[in-house]
């Protein structure tokens, strides 16, 4: 017997089907990003060979008073709270910039040799964080190459590197801030308010996530964020004296803005470019009253359903939380490098909500590279080089990045966050 073919005839222009499979092509926006990520990383190992002295080397040192600069001066007033001495009148070398109730949470490390006490407190703090990126991770149930990519990221970042060598509190607000987002997320959102009130009281220059309830309409988290706030700080000041809410008020109020390369916030880098202190806060103030009239506009028009109105960046458990965080540190007198730890589950929120493939998830990429450069890129710009000034703020160019990335979310994939619940 004969075989007869059965087979379609081919037609010009039409891909035979029974032909070669193509070979899969990434889209453009993810060439972008791997080229971007391998410029940060390339650079980044570049940095990390030439200047030797990487922070993650220094956490062993037992040099309380240079390197581990912070906790020793957190611990000094804990030090003094224990024996009902001034907390701002200590031995240490910085000056605390804290509110007293930072001193009653710290008070059991006093207990502790300074030394000891540090290394329980990185040690801590490093928990700390990598469990409150992998709540998020969960949350948002993020693929195992992001969740990997994220982990990955944080880990070799310059921000959690400075903060555990300094000793610095990002872990405890980073969960504070995570707390607050999950409990929002859940359907919560006066347990949400009062998280983030007092993770304000730990750190004022957060305040202004305290104010998004207020311009979303949402009376009720306002109120109560408020209240958590003030009830915190009431508590802090009682334990530790009202002399001490005083004194620290006027430290906060008299502190100069630093120069320097780490400073982040807007009125650092307007110090850096031979200005005054005083246009970078205006300039603060209108991008922070901006963000916030934002999302005022935003609710007016679109309302704050948290599946619709995610797109539009009005959902108080999408990207709108982090990104008036992001504005409030641009505004503040001092935002340290370090603070990108707090931004980065919102970097993740938005990589979730951004369609697979997307241009937003591999700008996202691109974010989370981008802190793995580490501290020694100052020492590329030397004050006789005219391009130092614009060098020397790239801290602060990742900082608006975060911004203004967080302010404008993409359209989102899930349909219902109630899936996310337990």
């Amino acid at each position: 017997m004969s075989d007869t073919s059965t087979a379609a005839p081919s037609v010009p222009g039409v891909p035979d089907p029974s032909g070669p499979t193509p070979p899969r092509r990434w889209p453009p926006s993810r060439l972008y990003a791997a080229l971007g990520v391998g410029i940060v990383l390339v650079l980044s190992v570049v940095l990390h060979w030439t200047h030797p002295n990487a922070l993650v080397t220094l956490l062993p040192s037992t040099d309380m008073t240079e390197l581990h600069v912070d906790f020793d001066t957190f611990w000094q007033s804990s030090v003094a709270l224990l024996h009902g001495q001034d907390i701002y009148d200590t031995p240490a070398k910085l000056t605390n910039l804290n509110p007293p109730l930072l001193s009653v949470l710290l008070a059991p490390f006093a207990a502790l040799d300074p030394l000891t006490a540090y290394r329980v407190f990185a040690t801590l703090t490093l928990l700390l964080i990598l469990a409150a990126v992998l709540v998020v991770v969960r949350e948002l149930r993020l693929s195992r190459g992001w969740t990997v990519a994220a982990t990955l990221a944080l880990l070799a970042s310059s921000p959690l590197h400075g903060t555990l060598v300094l000793g610095q509190i990002y872990g405890l607000l980073l969960v504070g801030l995570v707390a607050g987002w999950v409990a929002e997320r859940r359907g919560h959102p006066v347990l949400a308010a009062v998280l983030y009130g007092v993770t304000v009281a730990l750190k004022p220059s957060l305040a202004p996530i305290l104010v998004l309830p207020l311009v979303q309409r949402r009376w009720r988290p306002f109120a109560a964020g408020i209240a958590g706030a003030a009830v915190a700080t009431l508590v802090g000041v009682l334990v530790t004296g009202l002399e001490s809410g005083t004194e620290w008020i006027r430290i906060a109020i008299t502190e100069p803005v630093p120069d320097v390369l780490d400073n982040a916030a807007l009125p650092g880098l307007t110090l850096r470019l031979g200005l005054t202190s005083a246009v970078g806060s205006a300039l603060g103030a209108v991008l922070l009253i901006g963000t916030l009239a934002w999302f005022w506009r935003r609710t007016q028009r679109f309302g704050i359903d948290p599946i619709a109105s995610t797109a539009h960046g009005t959902d108080p458990a999408g990207t709108a939380p982090w990104a008036v965080v992001a504005a409030g540190l641009l505004f503040s007198p001092i935002a340290w490098h370090n603070y990108l730890l707090l931004l980065l589950p919102g970097l993740l929120v938005l990589i979730a909500a951004a369609p697979a493939g997307s241009p937003r998830r591999a700008w996202g990429a691109v974010l989370l590279a981008l802190p793995v450069i580490p501290v020694s890129w100052g020492d590329l710009w030397t004050p006789e080089n005219p391009w130092s000034p614009v060098g020397r703020s790239l801290y602060c160019a990742i900082l608006l990045a975060y911004w203004f990335t967080l302010v404008r979310p993409g359209t989102p994939v899930r349909t219902d966050r109630a899936d996310a619940r337990v």
